[in-house]
């Protein structure tokens, strides 16, 4: 008989079709013989059936007629080997995924036929068995509608009593392959977007609502996994290809579980909101992110205030829901304290551990509940920033977190700084949250407050003058504040966190002078990255984007203060390492500078907290250039957001380019005009006059010494150290061998060798000009650059002296220049300059480059 099967005959007809279903049916028995025949057999019967669907009805007509499918079902229980299962589910999945008609999907869903091989008693402990019948679940939930899912429930008076396919589906939510997790999720939300009512009851009862506290469950153990790994790369401040590798990937599953929250919310069913509301609620927020919010001793070991700021922005992000938005900002004028019996995993009699799916998480959840750490504490119960950074002694059981948050812009390191605008950047544009809860947080655009109050005045709310011209506006005189407190009021009620709401609502222009307090003394900080504090200069002008009236005479001095600080520095570096690319800098990061403050969105996204960018001692060694560089950039773009946060204070326009002057001509009889030299400096090859150079060897080999003659030279804010060779018939003529950077050289005389002259040799240009040399997490692809060393050895004392006097005069030369093209930038008060276009000049960064042959 098996012999028959292998004869020639038309592959894609029905008498083949035919042939193969009456083989089956005389299958009394699956062993070793005939397993390979009964596997060919349904892998041809799928190409067949999907074949006839698209071109011959009478193929799938006999299908049913015969009710192969049925037989397939007899062949599965007769099957003792794991090879007739996988053949099988890969046989019906493929039918499934293939048919195009209403008519075919109809039968194959009938009869009971799927519903039976979706509860058979397979062996998952095969991996790859486990693989196919997930995929054969996917296949059929990809035909669901309203009409075909009745096919695949059992109901009774009308409801809906079992459904194998989802109950089946979500056994499988937590398996440990990722494969297998995304599989089901898109089973369940081809279920949750049919949108059939009775099965959507069916979904919202109990017990199958414990699959979505479940999930907030695995989720919360995924971010706990994740605190884990950042708190070790931030105890080590140390972060290598692997630490970030695994955060990433820790990152990138906590973000697609939200977006999972938010598919399955988008779908509309009654009741899962709030039930997925509540878990997260109750099995995240309030037992775990927020009480690691609050201040504690510095030295304390756990380190989790990084972790729950990024969760939070990212559950505000991700997941909209409304009442999750309004209830999490509503609980941030609470203290930690309120909290606390969350931490305990109960709150209002509500236990956390019997929603998770692993009943050890929840014992390690609550050991290693997330704690934030800042270098003081402050117990204010009237909360000012001035206090806050005052009192390192007392107890904070009376500040509400709203007030921590803002405690650690004032005094939390570079990360907790960083992670706390992020916080409130991300609820700046949450657009769940209601005006008054964002004016009670302090953060509401002063443009909507105004466009409020105008509306208020227009629709004689109360005097026009009173609303649109009082300093405080009036959110609490008016009511508009009712749904705030509505949300205060549940916290307390639903979920069991006594206290007293007398303690959380004040004027409204108490919390808006907070956060301005806050940010102004974040800007007189000398601890914090450049790119924090544009964070926090993105924020300050979104909240204030056109008008100084809210700053008071303590906030201009202190942000004067800090600028002239700034500007002190700035002039320091025209004398460093890199006057010569200083101003080219400045062009650049005006510009960017301006772009972020001037954008919709933040200059940084919330996960890059949990990646630092600061680079370690061993990336920059102490006291070479590229260190100096980085700090000259650095302080380059401090300098740059505190000039353009004075202006914006001053109520100016913020002009496309910073005030620079343009060059100045080149000095009579310079060594530049001497030597020949045009602005564009020297290349290879250049022919220079050697009149003020002076003769000198060097070896760039061991045991090969070379004669040159060496030359500095200035021209403008561009200087280089020349090695040429004399020209013989041409003298004192001489071709450029050897260039390299003048700034940055430190000339010294060898102590023991009076005609040595040692000179630093540094790199031409800086990476930070190259973004291509960062990755995405703003660490440098390659090892930092590595100074240069030149000994030069002169005929005599006497020369050697005279080459240094040349290269600290040219030094000098080129610092003055760059310190008059900058001066403008270091006093505000040409104002009238500043609106100039003309009177900016921006620095072609082509003019600072020098020869490619330099060193």
């Amino acid at each position: 008989m098996w012999f028959s099967f292998w004869r020639s005959r038309d592959r894609f007809s029905l008498d083949q079709l035919r042939y193969l279903t009456d083989q089956l049916t005389k299958v009394q028995i699956v062993n070793e013989v005939n397993k390979d025949f009964i596997i060919e057999a349904l892998r041809s019967i799928a190409e067949l059936i999907t074949y006839g669907d698209q071109h011959d009805p009478s193929f799938f007509e006999f299908f049913m007629e015969k009710q192969v499918v049925g037989e397939f079902v007899r062949i599965l229980e007769l099957s003792r080997t794991i090879s007739i299962p996988l053949q099988l589910l890969q046989t019906v999945s493929i039918m499934i995924q293939n048919l195009r008609s209403e008519h075919a999907i109809y039968y194959m869903f009938s009869n009971e036929h799927m519903n039976y091989l979706i509860t058979y008693s397979f062996d998952f402990r095969n991996e790859e068995l486990l693989s196919y019948y997930i995929s054969f679940l996917r296949a059929i939930s990809g035909k669901l509608n309203k009409n075909t899912i009745s096919l695949l429930v059992k109901t009774r008076n009308d409801e809906v009593v079992s459904f194998p396919l989802y109950v089946e589906a979500i056994r499988f939510a937590f398996h440990e392959e990722s494969m297998v997790r995304t599989a089901v999720r898109t089973v369940t939300l081809n279920v949750y977007h049919v949108g059939d009512e009775c099965v959507n009851r069916y979904i919202t009862s109990s017990p199958h609502t414990d699959y979505f506290s479940n999930l907030v469950s695995f989720f919360r153990k995924q971010c706990m996994d994740l605190n884990k790994l950042v708190s070790e790369t931030l105890k080590y401040r140390k972060q290598g290809p692997d630490s970030t590798s695994a955060i990433v990937s820790a990152v990138d599953e906590i973000e697609d579980n939200l977006y999972y929250f938010s598919d399955v919310i988008s779908a509309g069913i009654p009741d899962v909101g709030r039930i997925i509301t509540d878990s997260i609620l109750m099995l995240l927020i309030f037992p775990i992110l927020l009480p690691s919010l609050r201040i504690v001793d510095a030295n304390d070991t756990k380190s989790g205030v990084v972790t729950s700021l990024y969760l939070l922005c990212c559950i505000l992000r991700i997941v909209k829901i409304k009442d999750l938005a309004n209830t999490i900002v509503a609980a941030l004028f609470y203290p930690s304290e309120a909290f606390t019996k969350c931490s305990r995993g109960e709150v209002n009699g509500y236990k956390s551990e019997s929603q998770e799916p692993d009943n050890d998480n929840h014992i390690k959840c609550n050991e290693e509940c997330l704690v934030g750490s800042v270098s003081h504490s402050s117990s204010s119960p009237s909360f000012h920033t001035e206090s806050v950074i005052s009192e390192d002694n007392c107890s904070s059981s009376n500040l509400a977190l709203r007030e921590v948050l803002l405690a650690y812009v004032t005094k939390g390191d570079d990360v907790q700084v960083l992670g706390c605008l992020s916080v409130l950047a991300t609820l700046l544009q949450t657009k769940e949250l209601d005006e008054s809860t964002l004016d009670g947080l302090g953060i509401l655009p002063q443009r909507k407050q105004h466009k409020k109050q105008l509306l208020q005045a227009l629709v004689g709310e109360a005097s026009g003058e009173e609303q649109l011209f009082s300093s405080e506006n009036s959110l609490m005189k008016d009511g508009s504040g009712f749904e705030f407190d509505v949300y205060l009021e549940k916290i307390k009620e639903q979920y069991g966190l006594c206290f007293q709401s007398s303690n959380v609502r004040t004027s409204s222009c108490v919390p808006r002078y907070q956060v301005l307090d806050a940010l102004v003394s974040l800007f007189c900080r000398s601890n914090i990255s450049a790119e924090t504090l544009w964070d926090g200069g993105w924020l300050l002008r979104q909240l204030l984007p056109y008008s100084e009236a809210e700053f008071n005479s303590h906030h201009l001095e202190l942000l004067k203060v800090s600028y002239k600080n700034s500007a002190s520095a700035l002039v320091k570096e025209v004398r460093g390492f890199w006057p010569d690319l200083l101003i080219t800098v400045i062009c650049n990061e005006w510009r960017k500078c301006k772009k972020a403050m001037e954008s919709s969105y933040p200059p940084k996204e919330p996960k890059s907290i949990l990646f630092p960018s600061q680079m370690s001692e061993e990336e920059i060694p102490e006291g070479s250039s590229f260190a100096a560089g980085e700090r000259m950039h650095e302080m380059v773009k401090v300098f740059v957001l505190l000039h353009q946060l004075q202006i914006f204070t001053l109520g100016r326009a913020l002009p496309e380019q910073p005030l620079i002057y343009p060059p100045a001509d080149l000095p009579v009889n310079s060594r530049a005009q001497t030597a020949g030299l045009d602005v564009l400096g020297p290349k290879p090859g250049t022919e220079v006059s050697l009149v003020n150079a002076v003769p000198c060897r060097i070896a760039f080999e061991r045991g090969k010494e070379r004669h040159f003659s060496f030359l500095a030279i200035s021209i403008g804010t561009s200087g280089w150290l020349l090695l040429a060779e004399e020209l013989p018939l041409k003298k004192p003529y001489g071709v450029v061998r050897v260039a390299a950077p003048l700034p940055g050289s430190n000339p010294r005389i060898d102590d023991k060798h009076a005609k040595w002259l040692h000179l630093r040799i540094r790199p031409s240009s800086l990476p930070v000009l190259d973004p291509a040399k960062f990755n995405a997490h703003g660490k440098l692809k390659t090892k930092a650059f590595v100074d240069g060393r030149w000994t030069l050895a002169f005929r005599d004392e006497e020369s050697c002296k005279s080459a240094l006097f040349m290269i600290l005069e040219e030094i000098n030369f080129l610092s003055d220049e760059v310190h008059r093209r900058v001066k403008p930038l270091l006093n505000l008060e040409p104002a009238a300059d500043l609106s100039d276009p003309s009177k900016c000049v921006p620095e072609d960064s082509s003019s600072h480059t020098t020869s490619p042959n330099s060193m």
